[in-house]
């Protein structure tokens, strides 16, 4: 008697959660039949690499039973046609362990009233993530009130080994590295409240970084740039004006403490700051009791002990050339300042009542790696 055994084999694929390089893989396991017993197995291998899904977010690599299985959304294809582009969407009281997840408020695109606290909870892909990175592409809260205070609309951030502070306002493109502390999940909260009635919208993505990552942000520095040159603004320096203060009150943010850091780009020993534009520089003072003319000039400038309350500081300055005695600046203007001190870092400084700075905006400066050749 003819026995036939049929042989049921149960395809495992190992799914890393934490989609960050080529190591991790995915296989298909594929069967031919080869003559009447002896099946033919070809094994496809994809890496499970980063990918531009077709409403050009970014997402992982996956087969679509994964993507699915771990609650995604596919969105176009990878891997030369063999994955989906699978994209990681998540809004109120959820949890994520998943790079490349967004937070979204509810319903977004549209438009979101306010309803409360917004919670997600981001626990680490595996042991060797130390850090994460959001961006804001898309971020509009209620306004500080007149004393630079997020009380109404905020951003906070529990269980990081990083100090954050309260964000709110018009926020959109700027970004900030949090460091995990240990194995404890990182919660992103953001308050809003119902009674005060604006258009709130956020997208931030979150971005999982290795400990051994080259890209990580050193020790100490919320925020980080890579580029040979750039613009740096404080938060909420993009908003037109304030609206919950028309007549006095300010843009910037009280109760701020961090640092910004430039990644020195090989061949390069220095870096210059320069303001913006002649407008682009009120951290301090009654801006709007300065003759307009005056704002941006040497004049408007103050540094040293002028700069008590809200100031950046630039390590180890020069000034045309010649050495500052001082490395606190605020005032309604900014002088140009170079510095050779490594690593490359602008802290910005601001205490926690900014109702006599009329009308301050913050700051944006412009930044130039200076090549050592020069």
């Amino acid at each position: 008697m003819l026995r036939v055994i049929y042989l049921t084999i149960f395809l495992f694929i190992n799914i890393v959660s934490c989609r960050l390089d080529d190591d991790n893989i995915t296989e298909i396991q594929n069967s031919m039949s080869r003559g009447r017993f002896f099946p033919l197995f070809s094994v496809i291998r994809f890496a499970n690499s980063q990918c531009l899904a077709s409403n050009n977010l970014n997402g992982t690599c996956f087969t679509k039973r994964e993507c699915r299985h771990y609650g995604g959304t596919p969105s176009g294809s990878c891997a030369n046609g063999l994955g989906i582009c699978c994209v990681f969407q998540k809004t109120c009281s959820s949890t994520t362990n998943v790079n490349n997840t967004y937070f979204t408020n509810p319903e977004y695109p549209t438009t979101y009233e306010g309803q409360g606290r917004c919670t997600i909870t981001v626990q680490r892909c595996n042991s060797n993530i130390c850090q994460l990175r959001l961006d804001f592409l898309e971020f509009t809260l209620a306004s500080p009130n007149t004393s630079g205070i997020c009380d109404f609309d905020f951003l906070s951030v529990s269980g990081s080994g990083s100090i954050v502070p309260r964000i709110c306002g018009e926020n959109a493109n700027q970004h900030v590295y949090i460091d995990f502390n240990g194995d404890t999940p990182i919660m992103l909260s953001i308050d809003t409240n119902p009674e005060y009635a604006t258009d709130r919208r956020w997208n931030i993505r979150i971005q999982q970084l290795p400990c051994d990552a080259t890209y990580k942000a050193p020790n100490g520095c919320l925020q980080y740039y890579d580029s040979v040159s750039g613009t740096v603004t404080s938060f909420n320096y993009g908003t037109t004006q304030n609206p919950r203060a028309p007549v006095i009150g300010t843009r910037q943010i009280a109760n701020t403490n961090y640092g910004v850091c430039v990644r020195m780009a090989q061949g390069y020993c220095g870096i210059e700051w320069s303001q913006t534009n002649s407008n682009s520089f009120t951290v301090s003072g009654d801006t709007g009791a300065i003759d307009p003319t005056l704002l941006g000039s040497m004049d408007a400038a103050e540094q040293d002990m002028d700069c008590k309350k809200d100031f950046v500081i630039i390590p180890h300055p020069f000034e045309n050339g010649v050495a500052v005695d001082t490395e606190r600046f605020c005032g309604n203007g900014f002088v140009t300042k170079t510095s050779f001190s490594k690593p490359f870092v602008l802290y910005v400084i601001t205490d926690g009542d900014e109702i006599m700075e009329i009308e301050n905006k913050g700051f944006s400066l412009t930044y130039r790696q200076i090549s050592c050749a020069t």
